[in-house]
């Protein structure tokens, strides 16, 4: 199926990327065809029943040390590599930095294009650059952090003409003074980490982290899901304030730029949704986040699914809701 959520879906051709020689040839391959889409883990997608792309898989390892001066470490991991598996990778050879992302579902290369996020910590503040293959115009490119357009789980790569960009690899930027990130409640709380005080370690994080989404999120493996469906909104003061008049309880926080940012979860759950079902899918019972496929659905019942609870917050809380995950046509 190639993708988390588990929808059957075919396509007219698919070619496994696993080596930067293949990509001239992608290039001319992917000129058959209406567009190409580059597909990492399938954690964050949602996918038609017939798609008219050639569809790159990217599955190229290789992880490596590019450079180290006094105070930081360049790693570079190549596109294919699993996501959490890198993360664990770079604490056991003393690299920390990214245990805060630990147990993120997908790929190294899909990273970037999502910005991805968690516990305090989004890929931007750790990237040096990416490095990826212009299929149109057949060249390859570094693109430091500001090229990349990031944003909150968004990203240049998510914009402009499909199949344009396939991701070769990724650079970070890995401070050698390490400190903790515990701005969120679940890890400021967390009973290892609280009685560890100024001695935590990067490795007490990490697997507190692994614990708290473990307890949290249900395993693609075993309940289909592609992760956080929806994105927290992002709203003006004043508009939070109204909320908050009518909400008090609101979870939401403030933002650099004055604005808020609403926790989805707590939208979808105050409107009903949390562990509730519409045919083969639900909303999970643990993250009311999280759109769960318990068997045979289809695209049709997922986006069903997403629109009732979308009009559902709108009509609670006047909150718009942005679905997460790509959806591919």
């Amino acid at each position: 199926m190639f993708n988390t959520l588990g929808l059957h879906s075919s396509a007219p051709a698919l070619v496994r990327y696993t080596h930067p020689d293949q990509l001239p040839d992608l290039s001319r391959l992917a000129g058959d065809y209406e567009n190409a889409f580059v597909l990492g883990g399938g954690s964050n997608v949602v996918l038609a029943p017939s798609l008219s792309s050639l569809v790159v898989t990217v599955q190229s390892r290789g992880i490596r040390l590019v450079s180290e001066t006094r105070t930081e470490w360049i790693v570079e991991a190549q596109a294919g590599e699993s996501w959490h598996d890198f993360v664990a990778y770079c604490l056991d050879k003393g690299w920390p930095g990214l245990e805060n992302l630990a147990l993120i579902p997908g790929t190294v290369g899909a990273a970037p294009v999502q910005n991805i996020g968690a516990y305090g910590v989004e890929l931007k503040e750790r990237l040096h650059s990416v490095v990826a293959w212009n299929l149109q115009e057949r060249r390859l490119v570094e693109m430091e952090g500001d090229a990349c357009r990031f944003s909150y789980r968004d990203s240049f790569f998510k914009h402009g003409p499909a199949g344009r960009w396939l991701i070769v690899a990724v650079r970070f930027r890995l401070p050698k003074r390490w400190e903790a990130v515990l701005d969120y409640a679940d890890l400021h709380r967390h009973p290892v980490l609280s009685a560890a005080g100024a001695a935590i370690t990067p490795r007490q994080v990490f697997d507190a982290v692994c614990e708290l989404r473990r307890r949290k999120l249900p395993d693609p493996a075993v309940l289909g899901n592609a992760g956080s469906f929806f994105k927290n909104p992002i709203v003006s003061a004043a508009s939070y304030r109204v909320l908050y008049d009518a909400h008090a309880q609101v979870v939401a926080y403030p933002q650099a730029d004055g604005n808020y940012k609403l926790a989805a979860g707590w939208l979808i759950d105050q409107a009903g949704w949390k562990g509730r079902r519409l045919g083969p899918v639900g909303m999970h019972d643990q993250q009311a986040l999280v759109l769960v496929n318990y068997g045979g659905a289809t695209v049709t019942d997922v986006m069903r699914l997403a629109d009732a609870v979308r009009a559902d917050v709108v009509a609670r809380f006047g909150a718009q809701l942005e679905q997460e995950p790509i959806f591919v046509s």
